[in-house]
């Protein structure tokens, strides 16, 4: 047990140094533009005041952001999702995965489940012991259930999942945004400083030149770096910014979510503005503040509504009779409209809608039948 113990806190402690080495960059960054560039290389009052203020208010944003993107807790399953007491010991006793999957599908009936395994089966995570809700996944690194699990990233020493996804979406944006800053106002003062150094004496530089100073070296290097940072950091926004268009995690977009009907890499969408309002929220007036205003609980989701044939059998969300709850009986679909932006709640909700679809277009093949009728005998 102590040595096993040792391991873990060596591990969780190792785990900081990306965040630590981000710390460092940043706490140098700041020194070298405020105190090198701004008031020791910069002649003009009105453009350090001008530029320090700018420079501050990315500075802010960004480390707001990046401090919410680390210490937010990712957000766990509830105990709803929990196996009650009698059927945690009958599932843990059955050898049987057959016998096993019956008793998570007795469990899942009053859940809100719209996702299963590849084979069709109720996602279960056996080291937390939960039934795994909609979007969520087991998280090795943090050792836990996370909902709406995106990843985890090394450079936050999180779990980027429900709880925290808006923040490390500004936590990019505003490092790419501070980034570019920098570099774009230490670039003409880079110019200087290199051409400064490529020349053999100080004596023959002009007049506008800057003078020879330790400043130069931080002022190279910080130009640098930025750039360097925000090329890597742009690929990465912008993928990002693709998913929340689409609706989709990480994890979605590499593996598709299997529904009731199938697998369906668009499940989750429900349009370009409303995606984004999944995970910015409705008021815009916080999309830009590291504040939470994503919308749902993490647990269920709106999703694109399908349903199945009125002239064939429904999906059922039942166990056959002979124990094969992984093979489902799957049938033909077809999307309905967008503002229908859930899926059925049971089988028998999703009977009533295909019975009323039904009488609608008989309602409306009768209603024709009878103004062309009205007409011919006029």
């Amino acid at each position: 047990m102590a040595p096993t113990h040792v391991l873990r806190c060596c591990q969780r402690g190792l785990a900081w140094i990306p965040v630590i080495f981000i710390a460092l960059v940043v706490c140098w960054s700041y020194y070298a533009y405020v105190v090198e560039l701004c008031i020791f290389t910069i002649p003009s009052i009105g453009e350090q005041i001008v530029y320090l203020i700018f420079f501050h208010l990315f500075f802010i944003m960004f480390v707001w952001s990046y401090w919410k993107t680390i210490f937010s807790q990712p957000a766990n399953p509830s105990k709803e999702f929990c196996l009650p007491k009698a059927e945690k010991e009958r599932y843990e006793k059955e050898e049987r995965p057959e016998s096993q999957q019956e008793i998570l599908w007795r469990a899942a009936t009053s859940l809100p489940l719209y996702t299963r395994t590849g084979a069709g089966a109720i996602r279960y995570c056996d080291r937390c012991q939960v039934i795994k809700p909609d979007r969520c996944h087991h998280c090795s690194a943090c050792d836990m259930c996370v909902l709406k699990m995106d990843h985890h990233c090394p450079w936050v020493n999180n779990c980027v999942g429900f709880s925290n996804y808006k923040f490390f979406i500004l936590f990019l944006a505003y490092s790419l945004v501070y980034c570019l800053f920098i570099a774009a106002t230490v670039l003409q003062y880079f110019i200087k400083f290199w051409t400064l150094c490529r020349r053999k004496s100080a004596e023959n530089c002009p007049k506008n030149e800057l003078p020879d100073t330790h400043a130069k070296f931080h002022v190279l290097f910080l130009f640098f770096v930025a750039a360097m940072f925000c090329i890597s950091i742009l690929s990465l926004f912008s993928y990002h910014l693709w998913l929340v268009g689409k609706n989709r995690s990480t994890i979605e977009a590499f593996r598709a979510p299997v529904f009731r009907t199938g697998s369906d890499k668009n499940g989750f969408s429900l349009g370009f503005r409303k995606n984004i309002a999944q995970v910015f929220g409705d008021q815009k007036k916080y999309w830009l503040l590291p504040i939470f205003t994503s919308q749902g609980d993490g647990l269920t989701f709106p999703t694109r509504l399908v349903n199945a044939d009125v002239e064939q059998a429904t999906v059922t969300l039942q166990p056959e009779p002979n124990n094969r709850a992984a093979e489902l009986p799957v049938s033909p679909v077809t999307p309905l409209s967008e503002s229908q932006n859930r899926l059925l709640s049971n089988d028998q909700h999703a009977n009533n809608i295909g019975d009323h679809q039904a009488d609608s277009t008989l309602k409306s093949a009768d209603r024709e039948t009878i103004t062309v009728s009205m007409e011919s005998e006029s």
